[in-house]
């Protein structure tokens, strides 16, 4: 089944790093050690229990405040496939970590109180998702062991997040009942609610299929390096590195190279020194080219046919990272691919409300955290394709050019009008 990543999001204390936990303990990806360090830690803390949570939340201002902070990457795998976890804070204050995390997702895991109900940061995170065509979404309606494990609990939290979701692009949704304390429905099925007919949560993350996710269609390759040893074994070679960012290129097909709009065809793909068939997406490679192109770091290889747009007027939502709010003087460096251009906020069309969806056209900036859709120019052309497309020719961050701080990121919609 190959590697599926997924994102844990929601709330403020629904237990997504206690699911992390609980899912590499019941799969038995901790050694004993690591559990008895644990179990010390979570009774010197005052715990009456094993608190897992301590599995991912490392820093100590997280194990001092019991909150997640910044994103913390797990990596297990089981005999039918391995995961990346992102496990992403539910405090609003970290919205942009769970933006970080989420934005290299297939999968993203939104987990519920089912005391609690939907809550603000659980309609936020899943709008977020959502923009971040985070195509797969599973919703566990946790801590029914503090409901008594009731059906009709489960049922109205089910219902209440299916009619918010109708206005989101989700193309699978999941829901299961858990228990992330006590391990019901995570990877074993739970005697307390046999009510539920479903899997169990380690069942759905080993069966989701996203390979149809990937874009085959779109050949899009960002030049990162040109080797050229200029040794006398190999005076002529001349291989350009990077990785496939969609599609597919074989050996003999004719390609674009941009800017410079010169056609060339595929004289071998080698990867780690040894020559291959194709190159598929998210594969790291060289390419050599049949003709001495001039080609450098930012230029984008394609097909002739199947061009990304170009230009220096794009429309897109913004998430913006950074204390100082956006400026529309200001210059920002804009990272889009393997290319740095500078560019500007020209416009900002409407903020969003990531708990309604409201647009508020009236509003003359963006605060952290805050989203909103913008017209950005930027110094020289970009090669582009829209967010939902491509997600690496279809976004960017920007970068303050005095503190070199990453202060937003941007998913495209498109040419601006």
């Amino acid at each position: 089944m190959g590697l599926l990543r997924f994102a844990t999001a929601g709330s403020v204390d629904d237990g997504k790093s206690t699911l992390i936990g609980r899912l590499l303990l019941d799969s038995k990806q901790i050694f004993e050690d690591q559990l008895e360090a644990i179990e010390r830690s979570s009774h010197d803390r005052g715990y009456d229990y094993t608190n897992l949570a301590l599995l991912t939340d490392g820093l100590r201002a997280e194990r001092e405040q019991g909150i997640t902070i910044d994103v913390a990457y797990r990596y297990f795998a089981t005999p039918r496939r391995k995961f990346i976890i992102a496990d992403t804070p539910g405090h609003v204050h970290y919205t942009r970590n769970m933006v970080t995390g989420a934005s290299t997702a297939d999968l993203a895991l939104i987990l519920i109180d089912a005391r609690n109900g939907l809550r603000e940061q659980s309609r936020r995170h899943a709008v977020i998702a959502s923009l971040l065509r985070v195509k797969h979404l599973v919703v566990c309606i946790n801590k029914m062991d503090l409901v008594d494990y009731e059906e009709s609990v489960y049922n109205a939290v089910r219902d209440e997040f299916s009619q918010f979701a109708e206005r989101l692009e989700f193309t699978d949704l999941t829901f299961i009942p858990i228990s992330a304390l006590e391990g019901d429905n995570v990877v074993s099925h739970s005697q307390n609610m046999q009510w539920y007919g479903g899997a169990t949560l380690l069942w759905h993350l080993e069966n989701a299929y996203v390979a149809s996710d990937r874009n085959l269609i779109d050949p899009r390759f960002p030049v990162q390096y040109v080797i050229r040893p200029m040794s006398r074994r190999h005076p002529d070679y001349r291989g350009y590195a990077g990785r496939v960012e969609a599609g597919v290129f074989r050996p003999g097909d004719e390609v674009l190279c941009l800017p410079s709009g010169f056609t060339t065809t595929i004289e071998s793909i080698e990867v780690l020194g040894e020559t291959v068939a194709e190159g598929k997406p998210n594969l790291s490679l060289t390419m050599l080219l049949k003709d001495p192109l001039d080609i450098s770091r930012g230029d984008l290889i394609c097909r002739p046919g199947n061009r990304p747009h170009s230009g220096q007027d794009i429309d897109a939502m913004v998430c913006w990272f950074s204390d100082q709010p956006m400026s529309l003087t200001s210059t920002y460096f804009i990272k889009h691919t393997t290319r740095n251009v500078r560019g500007r906020i020209q416009l900002l069309r409407y903020r969003l409300d990531t708990e309604t969806l409201h647009r508020d056209e009236s509003a003359e900036q963006l605060g952290m955290n805050e989203i909103g859709r913008v017209t950005l120019r930027t110094t020289q052309p970009l090669f582009f394709d829209p967010y939902h497309r491509c997600r690496t020719t279809g976004s960017f961050i920007m970068i303050d050019e005095a503190t070199n701080e990453t202060v937003g990121c941007g998913m495209i919609l498109g040419p601006a009008a």
